[in-house]
């Protein structure tokens, strides 16, 4: 023990595969709703009258306090306990959707997502607690991250057709409401089947920490997202981006020289697997994006797919996903995090090289169909595998706020990794004739592409640091 907040009664309650799919519900709700909204948008801006840079922030706001508490949604849950914040977590996130859901201005529905944020920052690293804490065997662990992993993939693949689904059989609004009464269900089967944490010494928030972690995630993600419509040099960049890191700088201090009890303990990082597990999801990050999003772009603005087709171009890929994260936590006991990692980064080398090589006349089959299948099969190896990584070798008292962190660096990554490839992107097609031509853009989406191949051989090379024993 390491001085816990809470003392934990028992893993879990309940039966493991009921706990386990609670698990896996919670985690596809919030990855289901980083996208869903994305083909209800023109929707939404006629139906409430946004502005177009307003209506951006109905996803970034989600996204900015997803990232930016993540690391004290996670802190929480080892002080106060992985059943409360997780339920906690799933009321904030109900009650924050049927807000946006009966949004009747523009500014409602930004606040509501800034809130379903929150209540997704509260859920994520709680999750991964409980399967930190719940299946200690190599063996179940390993699984019940596959499966973790997979519900996301899930997620992920059903944002664009489900948004597409319901936007056009009921309305934009029962996007977010749909999620009131999955909430309802999933708190009721957390009260059942997680166990409480019993009284013990209960150790106080670390305040600074939390200040100067949460706002400088924030500050740092948000100066980001303005990339891609400012210049770097330009004061709406320049501005947050030094402030975040002005502010996490601090954090650093403060955690490693003044914070009694630190929201995110210094000594996390002395372990192996951590350090380094978490260096390679910031890297991995950059890899998601330039799969799921660059490529839905590629489909749209140089094939001429419409959301819909694109998100269905986009399925067998996200169905091989799941399949290979499923076999790849059942491997993982056996052969260590070395072999499955060095197999996915030669599918993202081979599967992105292959992807650099589209253009206008592309076909789905031969062009995009092939290639993305390699990709995510490379996610599938690698995502699972960097969680458990990342997130293994901690005390049972930690197990949140490693959970926390491992999902910040993924979500730090992925903005950092969307906002400098948009931005290579961008220049990339300005070098043509016409910079907006459908033939201009598959040149930047093309540049794209290999430098994720650069990021995977990186991956790869990071994966040498991690140790050779076969734990995970």
């Amino acid at each position: 023990m390491t001085g816990t907040a809470t003392r934990r009664a028992g893993a879990h309650a309940g039966p493991a595969w009921l706990v386990l799919s609670l698990v896996c519900a919670c985690q596809f709700m919030v990855i289901l709703d980083a996208s869903i909204v994305n083909v209800a948008l023109p929707s939404v801006r006629r139906d409430l009258g946004f502005t177009s840079t307003g209506l951006a922030w109905v996803v970034n706001g989600y996204l900015l306090t997803f990232a930016g508490f993540m690391l004290l949604g996670g802190r929480a849950a080892d002080l106060f306990g992985h059943r409360r914040m997780l339920v906690a977590g799933l009321a904030v996130f109900s009650a924050a959707s049927l807000a946006g859901g009966l949004a009747s201005t523009p500014e409602v529905l930004v606040a509501a997502r800034l809130a379903q944020g929150v209540g997704a920052a509260m859920l994520a690293p709680s999750t991964l607690a409980v399967i930190n804490t719940g299946f200690t065997g190599e063996g179940a662990r390993a699984r019940a991250f596959g499966a973790w992993s997979a519900s996301g993939g899930v997620g992920g693949m059903a944002g664009a057709i489900a948004g597409g689904a319901i936007t056009t059989g009921l309305s934009w609004r029962w996007v977010f409401l749909i999620n009131v009464p999955i909430g309802a269900v999933l708190i009721a089967v957390a009260v059942a089947s997680l166990a409480g944490a019993r009284a013990g010494r209960r150790e106080p928030l670390d305040l600074a920490g939390a200040v100067t972690g949460t706002a400088g995630l924030a500050a740092l993600i948000y100066g980001v997202m303005q990339g891609a419509d400012h210049g770097w040099a330009s004061p709406p960049v320049v501005v947050p981006t030094v402030a975040g890191l002005l502010l996490l700088a601090v954090f650093v201090v403060v955690e490693a020289r003044f914070a009694a009890r630190p929201m995110m303990p210094p000594r996390l990082f002395a372990i192996r697997r951590v350090a380094v597990g978490n260096g390679m999801l910031l890297l991995f990050g950059g890899i998601a994006m330039a799969m799921w999003y660059f490529t839905s772009l590629f489909m749209q603005n140089v094939l001429g797919y419409t959301a819909l087709q694109a998100g269905l171009g986009q399925t067998p890929a996200a169905v091989a996903f799941v399949v290979i994260a499923r076999s790849a936590s059942s491997l993982l006991p056996r052969t260590g995090a070395r072999p499955l990692v060095a197999a996915g980064c030669a599918c993202f080398v081979a599967g992105f090289g292959w992807l650099a090589q589209a253009h206008v006349g592309t076909g789905y089959v031969t062009g995009v169909l092939g290639p993305t299948l390699l990709v995510a099969a490379g996610i599938g190896l690698t995502f699972p595998t960097l969680m458990a990584v990342a997130t293994s070798g901690v005390p049972e008292g930690d197990a949140g706020i490693a959970g926390g962190l491992a999902n910040t660096s993924v979500q730090v990554g992925g903005a950092v990794g969307l906002a400098v490839l948009a931005t290579a992107a961008g220049a990339r097609a300005a070098m043509e004739a016409d910079g907006s031509s459908p033939a201009a853009l598959a040149a930047g989406y093309d540049l794209v592409f290999l430098l994720a191949a650069g990021f995977g051989l990186a991956v790869a090379l990071a994966g040498l640091l991690l140790p050779r024993d076969r734990r995970p």
